[in-house]
C-alpha cells in the first residue's frame, strides 16, 4: 500500500472515529431530560406512569421534582407511590363542582438526592384520561441541591425538532375496553384465544396430512412387495 493511500485511509477513519463519537454525545445530551414511561396510554383510561428524571448536573444532586397537570384537561384521580427518602403531595384545585389534580410534588428528605450520572424514577396512577386530545403535556421543575433550577416545559415544537427543555408528553391511543386497563388484557386473550384456534387448526391439518402420506407410503410398500412376490413366483415357474 502507497504511502499517500495509507494516510488518506487514517484520515478517514479518524472521521468516522469523530463523527461517531459526536453522535453519541448528540444521543446522550437529547436523552438526559425528565420524560414519562411509557409514552403512551389508551384515552379514557386509567394507567401508571414513571416519571424518569435524569441528574444532568456533574456537581449538584437533584431534590426537589414537580410535575403539573393540564387545566385543560383535568384529572380527578392522582396516586402516587411511596418512594424511600422521598415525601409526595398532591395539589387540588376546584375545576367546577370538581376537585382536580393540579400539580404533583416529589421532595427529597435531608440526605437524600439523585446524585450525578444516575436517575430516578416517580410512579404515578392517573385517570380518567381524556379522549378529546392526542396527548397531555406535563410541564416539569427540576431543582438541585445547589438552587439550581431547571424548567422542563416548551410543548412539542411544530417542525417535530426537540426542543431545548422539551416537557414531558403523554401520548393518547384510542380507546380500548372499559376503560379500566381491562381492554387490553381483553384484547390480548381474544388474541390468543385465536392463535389457539389457529394452531388447532394447523395441529388438525398437520395431524391429516401426515395420516394420509402415511397410509400412502404403506399402500406404495404393499404394491411393490406384491410386484416382488409375483416376480419371485413366476421365475420359480420359469425355472420347473
Amino acid at each position: 500500500m502507497s504511502t499517500s493511500r495509507h494516510r488518506a485511509l487514517q484520515r478517514a477513519g479518524a472521521i468516522v472515529t469523530l463523527t461517531s463519537a459526536a453522535a453519541l454525545v448528540t444521543a446522550g445530551l437529547a436523552a438526559a431530560h425528565v420524560t414519562v414511561q411509557p409514552g403512551e396510554a389508551a384515552k379514557g383510561s386509567y394507567t401508571k406512569v414513571a416519571f424518569r428524571v435524569p441528574n444532568e448536573s456533574a456537581t449538584a444532586g437533584t431534590v426537589k421534582i414537580e410535575v403539573n397537570l393540564p387545566k385543560d384537561f383535568p384529572l380527578s384521580s392522582v396516586r402516587t407511590k411511596a418512594v424511600p427518602g422521598w415525601k409526595a403531595s398532591v395539589t387540588k384545585v376546584k375545576n367546577g363542582d370538581k376537585d382536580v389534580v393540579s400539580t404533583i410534588t416529589w421532595q427529597a428528605d435531608a440526605g437524600v438526592r439523585i446524585n450525578p450520572d444516575e436517575f430516578a424514577e416517580f410512579e404515578v396512577s392517573l385517570g380518567k384520561l381524556p379522549t378529546n386530545t392526542e396527548s397531555l403535556v406535563l410541564p416539569a421543575i427540576q431543582t438541585y441541591d445547589d438552587g439550581k433550577v431547571v424548567k422542563w416545559d416548551a410543548p412539542p415544537a411544530a417542525n417535530g425538532q426537540e426542543p431545548e427543555h422539551p416537557a414531558p408528553v403523554l401520548k393518547l391511543t384510542a380507546a380500548a375496553g372499559d376503560g379500566h386497563g381491562h381492554g387490553g388484557a381483553a384484547t390480548a386473550s381474544a388474541a390468543a384465544k385465536s392463535d389457539g384456534h389457529k394452531d388447532t387448526a394447523a395441529a388438525a391439518g398437520t395431524d391429516t396430512a401426515a395420516r394420509w402420506l402415511g397410509g400412502a407410503g404403506l399402500a406404495v410398500g404393499a404394491l411393490g412387495l406384491g410386484f416382488g412376490v409375483g416376480a419371485i413366483l413366476r421365475g420359480r415357474r420359469s425355472a420347473a
